[in-house]
């Protein structure tokens, strides 16, 4: 497990661990989250298992742009215009997915989308070009955490551990997304 600092300089180093399969721990605007490339199906599986996640609850993407939220799931007129009043930012929303997402990153035939506001998460979405798979940074059934301290005494002793802990310092106290079902007429809220 190696700590690195939240700096315009890791990215290539990061990008590069996204590529060959790594799960990063990394700030977002809501808490810590382990993420990984969401088409590659080991690094998805880790993330299962660092976090000790029940594999019926399937991972969200994090995405750069609108564009990148219809390359993995279908969008309609009505649901853009909510997207575009609400990301990015701390709303997920649910939406039919597109074929060729693992399972363990949709639903049935539904995946949970987001994009963050948190400019350096913002960047090595945008440089990595593809959806993230992501969760809170938190052992199954433990409060999500948003100090690093916690995060960092949470893995060292566990023989499932993240590749890369990318270290931001404390983050503002806060909850994971809210998440909104779009993919029937009426919005469904699924977490406030």
């Amino acid at each position: 497990m190696k700590i690195i600092k939240e700096n315009k300089n890791n990215i290539k180093e990061i990008i590069t661990a996204l590529k060959n399969g790594a799960v990063l721990v990394c700030p977002t605007d809501t808490v810590y989250g382990l993420i990984c490339d969401a088409g590659n199906e080991k690094a998805v599986e880790k993330i299962f298992s660092v976090k000790n996640r029940d594999k019926s609850k399937p991972l969200l993407a994090f995405v750069e742009s609108i564009s990148g939220a219809k390359k993995i799931a279908e969008v309609n007129e009505k649901q853009e215009e909510f997207l575009k009043k609400n990301w990015p930012g701390k709303v997920t929303v649910v939406l039919k997915a597109k074929k060729g997402l693992s399972a363990l990153v949709r639903k049935e035939n539904t995946v949970g989308v987001r994009i963050p506001n948190y400019k350096f998460l913002n960047l090595i979405l945008e440089t990595f070009g593809k959806p993230l798979a992501q969760t809170s940074a938190n052992i199954s059934g433990d409060s999500a955490i948003t100090e690093i301290n916690e995060v960092l005494k949470q893995f060292e002793a566990k023989e499932r551990q993240p590749d890369i802990i990318i270290d931001a310092g404390n983050l503002p106290k806060s909850e994971p997304s809210t998440i909104i079902d779009l993919t029937s007429k009426n919005k469904k809220i699924i977490r406030n």
